[in-house]
């Protein structure tokens, strides 16, 4: 599966392309650039899946590192630092990663 499955690849494209600068990731800009906002539950957790490359069933800070491409593959790696941001506020609990339903509801904070 891929994110052209569940969103647009427009949509993907002019999202990554706003954030090709460093330190620029506003993942609530982006999630609701590529579409995220407007999607079910289901779809959501097809996205989180994509993104989840080793099938843990969560997002770990190396992964998350990498987001921007599980969207499109020629993208950037975010930085240490937007990693780690982006890490603190979707890690709810505390635990040093980021599961479907800590995903879910950054995507429903939007």
């Amino acid at each position: 599966m891929s994110m052209t499955d569940v969103l647009k690849a427009e949509d993907i494209k002019k999202a990554v392309e706003a954030f090709t600068a460093a330190e620029s990731f506003d993942y609530k800009k982006f999630f609701e650039m590529v579409g995220l906002k407007n999607k079910s539950q289901e779809e959501v957790q097809k996205v989180f899946r994509i993104i989840d490359k080793d099938q843990s069933g969560f997002i770990e800070e190396e992964e998350l590192k990498f987001i921007l491409q599980g969207f499109l593959p020629s993208s950037r790696d975010l930085s240490d630092k937007e990693t780690k941001a982006l890490m603190a506020v979707g890690d709810k609990d505390g635990d040093g990663k980021i599961g479907m339903d800590e995903f879910a509801t950054m995507v429903a904070e939007l």
